[in-house]
Order: C-alpha cells, then structure tokens, then sequence
C-alpha cells in the first residue's frame, strides 16, 4: 500500500462537478492513520482522522457545517461516501517528532511557518527524511482561531466549462476564494459581540488536535489550495470534542499562542485514484441491443449518462442515466431499437458529456461502435 492515497484532488473538488466518491468502507482505519476530506453535498461538512489514544484505531471525526460541530463518522450513516478524500496507510512507522526546542521560528510565528521550519531542520540535521508531502500531527492552543466548514460542494464548474470556453472568473477563481465560500467561525476567550461580523463566534475552545499534509509543491493541487504558497492544509478538532473544521491558519484573526506537539511522516509514496467508465458486451439480436456500463475504476461514480445513437442522428438519440455504480461494479441493459431493415451505424457512449474525472488515456473504451444489419 502507498504510504499516501489521494481520492481526487483538492483541485478536483474547488474545480466542481465532482461525481466520483470514495466509500468509508474502503479506509483501512488500524493504526495510526492520517487523513482529510469533505463530505458529500447532501451532508456538507469536513473530515478529520485522530487516532485513539493507544494508538491502535483511527477514528474519522465529520465537522458539521451548520453549527460547527462534531460527530464519528460511521459506515452507513447517511455521509460514508467521500467526494475528496486523503489518507494514509498505518504511519506508526513513519512518525518523526520534532523536538520543538530546536526551531529557529520565533515561537509565535503563523503554524505553517513552523511547520516548514520543522521539515527544514529535520532535513538538515538527517533525522527527517525528503519527501514530497508530509503528514502532520499538532497539538496547538491558540489565542484566537477562525476556522471554515464546507457549506457547499461546488465551488464551480472550470473543470468542464474550460473545455469549451473562457470565463471572466478564470480558473483561478475558485481557488483564491474557496474559504470565501465556506462558513467561518470563530473561536476566541470571549464573544467579541459585534452583531455585523461575519465570522460567527462559536465557543472558547482553544486548544486543539490537528492532522494534515504539508505538500512541498502546493501548485500540483495535491492535498492543498493549487497555489504559491499554501503549504499546509490541516483540519482539527478541538480537544474537549466540542467543535471541528479546517484550521483556517491564514486567516488575519487567527493567532497561534502555543505548538505544544508536532510529529512529522515522510510520505514518500503517493497515489492518485481515478475513474475508468466503459462500455462493454455490445450485442445486437434482431431489433434488441444489449450492453453494459461497467466501473472499471477505483472511485464510485454517481449520475452517469448513456447515449445509443443510430445512423449519426443526434437529435433522436436514446438517453439513459445510472444513478450509482460502485468502483468494480457494472449494469447490463436491454434495448429495443424497432430499426428500419437494412445497414446501420450504432454508437454506445457512457460519460457522453464528459462531467466524470477520468484521465484521458482511458477514455477511449468509454464508446462502442457497431455496424449492424437488420
């Protein structure tokens, strides 16, 4: 197993249309594994993997968006299905605690500061490894925090609009304002009871468990914000189980007052999943078509289109929609096609309009085409 497995990307996600999951089911959760995602658009919220405190079960907390909350996330439970998700293998082995007292940061710089000022003096001295992204664990208390909850799931539609067209908006868009979009909340020693304030005050839950990726080229959109900068993406939990969500550490309110723990985990190993839609058993007895729409891929993929077209014409094509089909999984179909007597041309596309993220190379087996006779 790869030390780090990627379930679409942060870009993936803020680009939009994103119809691919990843089940709970799937998340091998013994040992110490590290982890982040977001829940599905009907049951919005982020995902965040704290160990137990024998270390031997991870559990997945589920941040809710509408008051800030937190509840374990259980197979069948209604937010199982992970439309991004990251997560590791069982770390234990790859855990590298920094001794705090050798970072050359001053103690009250930004969390990404000291983070990169940990993995550059671990390089240093030899006792961390190179690597392209890094699992994090923190402890953190803070004097004043301001964190962000999904509150919905398309950020947009670049992914499938720059195909055919520019937008005013830019690509760029999305990633620039993502937290923009999402809920704020705020939590602080006191309520600071300014009724205009957009951040909402949630509590004075302060100190706080984290785990994220420090990715060192962020722009690959990997596990963070595609852009310049933005090293680390960490989700957390407070440590009373009051509150959860993304640790919005930019953000100019947000003020780090202590790292009281910081362990390290090269991940040397990376692996993207991806979805591989396709078309397979084209049979034609008579006036009856049958095929089948088959998931070849790694990800469950929801709302799939089907198109039969006869002899070119577009206009009266058959259209057929898949609401589910598990990673693995296929359905069979049976078509009357009532065709006139003679020759003709028939085509089967899955994915006709291209909404699901499939990388190009496997794309060819998404259509079939037959010459019949009749």
């Amino acid at each position: 197993m790869p030390d780090l497995t990627i379930a679409n990307t942060v870009t993936d996600l803020i680009q939009g249309d994103v119809q691919e999951h990843f089940a709970f089911s799937r998340i091998p959760l013994q040992g110490d594994v590290l982890g982040l995602g977001t829940t599905s658009s009907l049951d919005n919220g982020e995902l965040t993997f704290l160990p137990s405190p024998d270390g031997q079960r991870t559990t997945i907390w589920k941040c809710e968006a509408f008051n800030g909350g937190l509840r374990a996330v259980r197979d069948g439970d209604g937010s199982s299905n992970f439309p991004y998700v990251c997560f590791t293998r069982d770390a234990s082995s790859l855990q590298r605690p920094v001794d705090l007292s050798a970072l050359t940061c001053s103690k009250d710089a930004p969390l990404q500061a000291l983070v990169a000022d940990a993995i550059r003096v671990g390089r240093q001295s030899g006792a961390l490894e190179e690597a392209a992204i890094y699992g994090v664990r923190a402890l953190t208390t803070w004097d004043e925090l301001v964190i962000t909850v999904a509150s919905k799931l398309c950020m947009g539609q670049q992914r499938r609009n720059r195909q055919w067209a520019s937008s005013e908006s830019g690509d760029g868009l999305a990633s620039t304002s993502i937290y923009d979009l999402l809920q704020h909340y705020r939590l602080a020693p006191e309520d600071p009871g300014n009724p205009g304030d957009p951040v909402r005050f949630l509590g004075r839950s302060l100190q706080w468990d984290c785990c994220g990726f420090f990715d060192c080229e962020p722009e690959l959109g990997r596990v963070t914000v595609p852009q310049a900068g933005a090293f680390l993406h960490i989700h957390g939990c407070s440590t009373d189980l009051r509150n959860g969500g993304h640790l919005h550490h930019e953000h100019p309110s947000s003020h780090l007052r202590r790292l009281e723990r910081l362990v390290l985990y090269p991940l040397t190993s990376i692996r993207l999943l991806s979805s591989d839609l396709c078309v397979r058993g084209v049979e034609v007895d008579g006036q009856t078509l049958r095929f089948s729409v088959c998931n070849e891929g790694e990800l469950d993929v929801s709302d799939i289109g089907v198109v039969v077209v006869v002899d070119d014409r577009y206009s009266d094509h058959r259209f057929l929609r898949v609401p589910w089909l598990d990673a693995g999984g296929e359905e069979r179909f049976t078509m009357p096609l009532g065709l006139e007597a003679g020759s003709h041309d028939l085509v089967v596309i899955v994915d006709h309009s291209q909404q699901v993220i499939e990388p190009e190379s496997t794309r060819a087996n998404n259509r079939v085409h037959r010459r019949i006779t009749v």
